[in-house]
């Protein structure tokens, strides 16, 4: 069991037994581990806000706070992103700190694979500044999730259409605007495309090639973009 997988297990069994302690030693063997790790991965759980303490005595151990917690929540990849991208745009105002706790809660209790996933897609948005508030549109929204090759009919500043088979990489936001950053079988190369000039989508039933998203090739100078955290 890898470490994700030990910190959300160690708080459904602590919710399970709660109010009743489960010491140090019964929960390492519980999970394979020494006792010397779950004291770590407690206090780990405890810097992000799970409401675990310990219970001094023979008889005594960790209890979690079950009136404070959530039970595992079906909060999807996508959702959880959409809200640290909500949370991102609270940087510099008293809630900030608050938001980004209630996210980690969140998290904290979503299932592993889907902790992943969100991890995984939140890697795949690259903000300029604190990134723009203009929708994305529906159609593109969900494309990176989906991993499908998509055609689109696309206008260039100039107006001129074109059709482009794309592969879905990740998005981009500035102050103005949203871009789908995705690997242009046309052009033979990674491009960014305004998501207001992107006239028509239609998904294929190719899935997208494993690919890495590298920014460095959109011509933007490193010092000015950063990745979209869940933490």
């Amino acid at each position: 069991m890898n470490r994700t997988d030990r910190l959300y297990a160690l708080v459904e069994e602590l919710r399970a037994v709660s109010p009743r302690p489960r010491s140090a030693r019964w929960l390492a063997d519980r999970f394979e581990v020494s006792s010397r790790t779950i004291e770590r991965d407690i206090g780990a759980l405890q810097q992000t806000g799970v409401p675990i303490w310990a219970e001094p005595g023979r008889t005594g151990g960790y209890v979690l706070d079950r009136a404070r917690t959530l039970p595992p929540v079906n909060l999807t990849a996508g959702e959880a992103v959409a809200m640290a991208l909500a949370l991102h745009r609270l940087r510099g105002t008293p809630f900030a700190v608050a938001a980004g706790t209630a996210l980690r809660k969140l998290v904290a209790v979503m299932p592993p694979a889907d902790v992943a996933e969100a991890h995984r897609l939140a890697g795949r948005v690259h903000l300029i500044g604190d990134g723009p508030v203009t929708p994305v549109p529906a159609s593109v929204a969900d494309a990176v999730a989906a991993r499908r090759v998509l055609r689109i009919a696309y206008a260039d500043r100039d107006g001129a259409d074109s059709t482009r088979d794309v592969e879905p990489l990740g998005y981009l936001g500035n102050s103005r605007h949203w871009y789908l950053l995705a690997w242009c079988r046309l052009r033979g190369g990674v491009r960014a495309f305004r998501t207001d000039r992107i006239r028509t989508v239609t998904p294929l039933a190719e899935r997208v090639p494993e690919r890495d998203l590298a920014v460095d090739e959109l011509d933007i100078p490193r010092e000015r973009v950063h990745r979209l955290s869940l933490v």
